[in-house]
């Protein structure tokens, strides 16, 4: 697959995701999930406005420019997670919530795998970094929200492990 053609499929993916996530935000009467929903929908649109502003230079420059960054805004999903398990009370999820979750986790898997892929076949060190990256935060999205079914499916067990994720043993 040429560079054109794996841009396109990636701007595609990227709305794909943040349409869907749009979607069950709205749908979501669960504090948590419509959070991390709006979340992932935010972080998805940053990242197709930045794959398009690159697809437009290399389609106008033919090859990739020097000037763009070579990153996207992190994610701070696991932040907004915390903060809402902090300060809302477990309200009941449904189960199109965890199927939601469920699919998005997919979504964001195939996501990872696709850029790791992609940036197996640059050979510019700026585009495999690009791709790098983007994998990587697929990839923390995928287990942010596998983090989110957990606490939906348990929330006491979720409060558990996350207090004793700082300890040090000391």
């Amino acid at each position: 697959m040429d560079r054109m053609s794996s841009m396109e499929i990636a701007i595609n993916n990227e709305q794909t995701e943040m349409n869907f996530y749009l979607a069950e935000a709205k749908r979501s009467n669960n504090p948590v999930a419509k959070v991390l929903f709006e979340t992932l929908a935010e972080d998805e649109k940053e990242h197709m406005t930045r794959i398009r502003n690159l697809h437009g230079k290399l389609v106008s420059e033919g090859s990739w420019p020097s000037d763009m960054p070579i990153q996207v805004a992190g994610t701070n999903i696991k932040q907004n997670l915390q903060k809402i398990a902090r300060d809302q009370s477990t309200a009941q999820h449904d189960l199109d919530d965890m199927e939601a979750l469920k699919k998005g986790a997919t979504f964001e898997e195939k996501g990872a795998k696709f850029y790791a892929d992609l940036a197996g076949t640059c050979k510019n060190t700026q585009e495999k970094k690009f791709f790098q990256f983007l994998a990587g935060i697929e990839r923390e999205h995928m287990l942010s929200i596998k983090d989110s079914i957990f606490f939906l499916e348990d929330p006491q067990g979720w409060h558990e492990a996350k207090q004793h994720q700082n300890l040090d043993g000391a």
